[in-house]
């Protein structure tokens, strides 16, 4: 129920995320998610792409610092209060939230949200004990 997140640090210079991105799509590595913190020198791009493996060997080969991070996939009823009840269920398993971002693609009335958090395996149960859907890296890999 792991996905793999690949983190790239990238010097905040014109042209550094082309190159990046370049060089996933030489080797046909589709993209299916990101989010970028960055800061006035630097940034943190975190990517999930559908050959997360391959991915992370080029990166690395073409020079780029990247780390590989196991975050959680989760399918949300998208309506009001359905990210709440997601939070609830992390708080009342004392489960600390890193970060969050959304999957641009979802089924009908469903959002898909990957989260970093600091204990990976007691999410999971914890949302799987409350009925969450949490996706298997080859399902969102897959989107």
């Amino acid at each position: 129920m792991k996905v793999k997140q690949i983190s790239v640090f990238l010097e905040n210079k014109s042209g550094r995320l082309a190159m990046l991105t370049k060089t996933l799509a030489q080797k046909n590595i589709n993209i299916r998610a990101l989010s970028i913190a960055d800061t006035t020198d630097f940034g943190i791009l975190r990517l999930i792409v559908d050959r997360p493996d391959e991915a992370y060997q080029v990166l690395k080969e073409a020079g780029f610092t990247a780390s590989e991070t196991n975050v959680i996939g989760v399918q949300i009823p998208d309506c009001p209060g359905g990210l709440a009840q997601i939070m609830e269920v992390l708080a009342e398993a004392h489960i600390n939230i890193e970060y969050l971002y959304a999957l641009p693609e979802k089924p009908v009335d469903q959002a898909l949200v990957i989260f970093r958090v600091e204990r990976v395996d007691d999410a999971i149960i914890a949302l799987q004990e409350a009925g969450i859907t949490v996706l298997s890296g080859e399902e969102v890999y897959g989107l």
